[in-house]
C-alpha cells in the first residue's frame, strides 16, 4: 500500500533548491516566466517522487527573505523537509529563519542536503557540514542524516533518494498520516480559472478525502460547492486523500471569491473566528519580548493575518520561553486544536517566534485568573478528558455539539470524553424552552452566579437606600451574555440556593439592605409618621422633600425602602400612603361591596372621605393590584366579580 506525503523544501535563495527538485524527479517547477527570468523561485512549485511505498508530493517554496510569506504557505501541511544548503556558500540568514520557521511547525522529521558539492574543496565540505550540525543543534534535524549531493555531476541523489525513504517511513509513524476518515481539509494555496472549466484550487491535503460530485465548503465565506474535477501532479483522479497534492476544480463559486488562506472543507468541519487563544513560543533570538497589545503578522494554514495579542497572565512573554495569549486576528480564520502557526513582527518584518491554537473559536477572556490560568493550560494537556474538560469549560454558554470536540479539542473518541465529563456531573442540561435546552459544564455555572453575587455586592454598595434592585440594573451588567434567559437560569438558581431572593420590584442579595445613617432613620421615622397622620390625603412625594430640613435628596429612596419593607404602600410615582391606611381602607370598601353592588369614583370617595386628587390613584392602585375590577363607570370587589 502507497502512503502519500508532503515534503517541503528549505534554504536560502539560489542555493539549488529548484535544481535538486528537478533532478530527483525531472521537474522543473519555476514556471512562471519571471522565475525564468531571474533564476530564482518566487512563487510556490510543485513535483512528485515516488520512493517504494512512499509517494511523496514535493512543495517547492521560495529562499528568498521578500518571498518568506510564500515560504510559510508552502510549509502548511509538510510531512517532513528537506533543508537544502550549498556547499560553496554555506548557511545563509534564510536558511537559519528556513529551519526556525520549519522547528515552530512541529514537523519531526527530514534530511539534508549539502547541494554543488562540484565547486567546493573537500576539506571545505567538511567545515560546512560541522557548521550544520552547530545549526541544527536540538531541533528536529540533529540526527539527520547530511548528504553532498551535486546535480551537475549526479554525486548523492541516489543515497538522497534512500535518506528521505527513511524519513518518509518515520513521518508515516504520526498520528496525523492516518486521519484518511477525517473531515476533510485542504489549505488553499494557489486559485485560478481554466477557460471551460472555471474556478480551480490548489493545495495539501491535511485530512480526510473527496471525490468528484461531492458537497464542500470555502471557510472563510461559508459558500458551497460542488467538486467537478480533480488534478492530482497533472493527473486526473476520481478522489484525492491526506498527504497528496490536489487542483479542485469548483462549481458553484467565482473565482473572485477564492484566495489564498481559505480552506476548502467538509461542511460543518471547520467554524472561522476572528479570536483564537493559543500558546505562543518566542525565539530566543527575539530582538524584544512579546508585550500586551502588540500588533504582529500571524501565518496560519495559507493565511497572513495581522492581529493584536493580549497576553494572558503576564504582561509580556519574554525572548526564548512560552506563554499564553488570545489573538484578535484582522479578518476571520478557520483554524482547529493544535495546528501551529508562524508569528513575525509587524515592522521589521521578521519571524519572531510561533506557536499552536488551543481555542479556535475563543471568546474574549474578561477576567483572568487561576481558574481561567489553570483551564487555558488543560486546554494542551496529553489527557484527552482533561483537554475536552477545558474545551467545554470555555465554550462557556454557547451551545455546542459533541462533533465539535474534533475541533475544538483535537479529540476523535468523542463519546468516551462526553459520557466521562457527564457521569462526574459535571455537564448540566438546562431548558430555556421546549424546544431549546442547553449544555454547560457546571463550573461554568457556578462562576457566573459568583459574577452575579459580586455584582450585586457592587450594586448594593452604590444604591445603600434600595432594599430590592431593578432586574434591568442587573441585566445591564450584564449584557454581553448572547441570551438573557442565560441570566435568568442563573438567577433562578441562586434564589433556589438561597443566594438572592426576588421581590415585586427586583432582586435582592439576602444579607445586604440598606444602610441608613442616623439623619436618615430619623428622616424615615418622620415620614411614616407624617403619611401615617395624613391618612388618604397624603403630601406628595416632593412634598414631603419640601418639609424636610435636611437630607432631602434621599426622600424619594427612603419612601421606596419603606414601601418595599411593607410599612408604605405606593399609591403612584407621585403618593405613598401607610400600611395600616391602605388596610382600613380596603376594609370599609370591602363592607360597602358587600351587597354586591359596585361602586362610582364618587361613591367611593365619600366612603372614604377624600378628595377626587387622591382618590383617582387610589382607585387605579386598586385595579392594578387586583382588590377591584373596573366595569365601566362602576368598580367591584375582583373576587366576587
Amino acid at each position: 500500500m502507497t502512503t502519500d506525503l508532503i515534503l517541503g523544501t528549505a534554504g536560502h535563495i539560489d542555493h539549488g533548491k529548484t535544481s535538486l527538485i528537478g533532478a530527483l524527479t525531472g521537474v522543473d517547477t519555476d514556471r512562471l516566466p519571471e522565475e525564468k527570468k531571474r533564476g530564482i523561485t518566487i512563487e510556490l512549485g510543485f513535483a512528485e517522487l515516488t520512493l517504494g511505498d512512499f509517494r511523496l508530493g514535493i512543495v517547492d517554496v521560495p529562499g528568498h527573505e521578500r518571498f518568506v510569506r510564500n515560504m510559510l504557505a508552502g510549509a502548511t501541511g509538510m510531512d517532513l523537509a528537506l533543508l537544502v544548503i550549498a556547499a560553496d556558500d554555506s548557511i545563509k540568514p534564510q536558511t537559519r529563519e528556513h529551519l526556525e520557521i520549519l522547528r515552530l511547525l512541529d514537523l519531526e522529521t527530514g534530511v539534508i542536503a549539502l547541494t554543488k558539492c562540484d565547486l567546493a574543496e573537500a576539506d571545505w565540505l567538511s567545515l560546512v557540514e560541522e557548521e550544520i550540525r552547530d545549526l541544527v543543534a536540538g531541533s528536529f534535524l540533529a540526527e539527520a542524516p547530511i548528504v553532498r549531493t551535486s546535480t551537475a555531476t549526479g554525486e548523492g541523489l541516489d543515497l538522497l533518494r534512500e535518506q528521505l525513504t527513511k524519513a518518509a517511513r518515520i513521518a508515516a509513524t504520526g498520528s496525523h498520516v492516518d486521519r484518511l476518515q477525517a473531515p476533510f481539509r485542504m489549505a488553499i494555496d494557489r486559485t485560478f480559472t481554466i477557460a471551460g472549466h472555471g474556478t480551480v484550487v490548489t493545495g495539501s491535503i491535511s485530512s480526510g478525502q473527496a471525490a468528484v460530485g461531492d458537497e464542500l465548503l470555502v471557510e472563510p465565506g461559508g459558500v458551497k460547492v460542488r467538486v467537478r474535477g480533480i488534478q492530482n501532479h497533472d493527473r486526473s483522479v476520481e478522489s484525492v486523500h491526506r498527504g497528496q497534492r490536489a487542483a479542485i476544480n469548483l462549481a458553484g463559486i467565482h473565482h473572485d471569491e477564492t484566495r489564498r488562506g481559505q480552506e476548502l472543507c467538509s461542511p460543518g468541519h471547520l467554524a472561522p473566528s476572528r479570536l483564537i487563544t493559543a500558546e505562543i513560543s518566542l525565539l530566543a533570538s527575539a530582538p524584544r519580548p512579546l508585550k500586551d497589545r502588540t500588533r504582529v503578522r500571524i501565518h496560519v494554514g495559507t493565511a497572513e493575518l495581522l492581529a493584536s495579542v493580549r497576553v494572558l497572565g503576564a504582561g509580556q512573554i519574554e525572548a526564548g520561553t512560552t506563554g499564553h495569549a488570545q489573538l484578535f486576528l484582522s479578518e476571520a480564520a478557520a483554524t482547529v486544536w493544535s495546528q501551529p502557526f508562524i508569528v513575525r513582527s509587524e515592522s521589521p518584518v521578521l519571524t519572531i517566534g510561533g506557536g499552536r491554537v488551543l481555542d479556535p473559536n475563543a471568546e474574549r477572556i474578561r477576567r483572568v485568573d487561576d481558574e481561567v490560568m489553570r483551564q487555558v493550560s488543560q486546554l494542551s494537556s496529553e489527557d484527552i478528558h482533561e483537554r475536552g474538560s477545558a474545551a467545554l469549560y470555555f465554550a462557556g454558554f454557547r451551545d455546542w455539539q459533541p462533533e465539535s470536540l474534533s475541533r475544538t479539542a483535537g479529540i476523535d473518541a468523542i463519546d468516551d470524553v462526553r459520557h466521562s465529563v457527564a457521569a462526574r456531573g459535571a455537564i448540566l442540561e438546562i431548558a430555556f424552552s421546549p424546544t431549546r435546552t442547553i449544555r454547560l459544564l457546571r463550573l461554568v455555572r457556578k462562576q457566573l452566579c459568583a459574577r452575579i453575587e459580586s455584582t450585586l455586592k457592587q450594586l448594593h454598595e452604590r444604591y445603600p437606600l434600595r432594599s430590592v434592585l431593578e432586574r434591568s440594573i442587573v441585566a445591564n451588567q450584564f449584557r454581553y451574555l448572547d441570551d438573557e434567559s442565560i441570566l435568568t437560569t442563573a438567577l433562578k438558581h441562586m434564589n433556589t440556593d438561597g443566594t438572592i431572593k426576588f421581590g415585586a420590584n427586583g432582586i435582592s442579595l439576602v444579607g445586604h439592605g440598606p444602610k441608613l445613617s442616623n439623619n436618615e432613620q430619623k428622616l424615615l421615622s418622620q415620614l411614616i409618621e407624617t403619611l401615617h397622620a395624613a391618612g388618604l390625603q397624603p403630601p406628595s412625594v416632593k412634598e414631603c422633600q419640601q418639609q424636610a430640613t435636611r437630607n432631602q435628596e434621599s426622600v424619594p429612596q427612603l419612601l421606596a425602602l419603606a414601601a418595599a419593607n411593607g410599612e408604605l404602600v405606593e399609591v403612584s410615582t407621585e403618593f405613598y400612603i401607610h400600611a395600616d391606611v391602605d388596610k382600613a381602607s380596603k376594609e370599609r370598601l370591602a363592607a360597602q361591596f358587600a351587597n354586591g353592588d359596585g361602586l362610582t369614583m364618587s361613591q367611593i370617595r365619600e366612603i372614604l372621605e377624600t378628595s377626587r386628587k387622591y382618590a383617582v390613584p387610589y382607585c387605579e392602585y386598586l385595579d392594578r393590584t387586583g382588590f377591584t375590577e373596573r366595569r365601566g363607570d362602576l368598580r367591584l370587589l375582583a373576587n366576587t366579580a
